[in-house]
């Protein structure tokens, strides 16, 4: 009961394209509870599905209410999203803070995000219903935002948060262990050590490159048991050489 736990909240959206792609960034991060709170439009036209594409499942379940506090009534905790700055807006946090912080409460209570209208925003009246309030740093030139994109961002910022709480990898490679790094280290020093590709006066100055190489690779499990599986195979080549050796002198 995380992602289930997280709504959106559209105060008198006015674009219904604007509403379909909302839906769509939900279904994107795992979302599907939008509120729409006095919409302007008929959230169901065909413009809105077109920009749901195959997220027209949160479109129509999307429920609809006539006020801001109806919407929140079962949320604890509600985070309002604003551009504008002043006496009553301060204490602004940015996306990535925000979604820090509504996922612990979001594991055993309803989180809301509350956007305003596409022209206004949100109203100071509307802010005091919500808890924290978030901004996103964009350039003055052009400040205020697409509805849909802020959402977008937002979304983006929690479902990156929760990968990296819960170890989700979205893509990215997993980094090997310290312990599986250091068996590795251990095992190629002693191999390259045998074969006698290390100065055995100063082995070490040969393995700090090594470290760094690999360092700055960012192996993998996966590419760590390669590695291993390489030095395996110089060990067992080594041996037989050695043994070939032998049998040649005793001959």
């Amino acid at each position: 009961m995380l992602l289930e736990n997280i709504c959106v909240i559209l105060v008198e959206p006015q674009g219904p394209r604007n509403i379909g792609a909302v839906c769509r960034a939900m279904l994107n991060f795992g979302l599907a509870d939008l509120r729409l709170v006095n919409p302007q439009t008929d959230h169901t036209v065909h413009e809105a599905r077109q920009m749901a594409v195959n997220a027209t499942s949160v479109l129509e379940r999307a429920r609809l209410f006539t006020s801001i506090e109806a919407a929140l009534s079962d949320c604890t905790l509600s985070y309002g999203t604003t551009r504008r700055f002043g006496k009553y807006r301060e204490d602004l946090i940015h996306p990535d803070e925000a979604a820090r912080q509504l996922l612990p409460h979001a594991v055993n209570g309803r989180v809301a995000m509350v956007f305003g209208r596409e022209d206004k925003g949100l109203h100071t009246a509307e802010l005091d219903l919500c808890q924290r309030f978030v901004t996103i740093p964009t350039d003055e030139q052009l400040p205020s935002m697409n509805l849909a994109q802020a959402v977008l961002i937002c979304l983006y910022e929690i479902s990156k948060a929760r990968g990296d709480l819960s170890g989700l990898s979205h893509g990215r490679k997993q980094l090997a262990s310290g312990k599986s790094m250091e068996g590795m280290f251990r095992h190629m020093k002693q191999t390259l050590a045998d074969v006698g590709f290390l100065n055995p006066q100063n082995p070490d100055h040969i393995l700090r490159a090594f470290r760094r190489i690999f360092g700055r690779a960012g192996l993998s499990e996966r590419e760590v048991r390669i590695l291993q599986g390489l030095w395996s195979q110089m060990d067992e080549l080594h041996v037989r050489a050695s043994e070939t050796d032998s049998g040649e002198c005793n001959g």
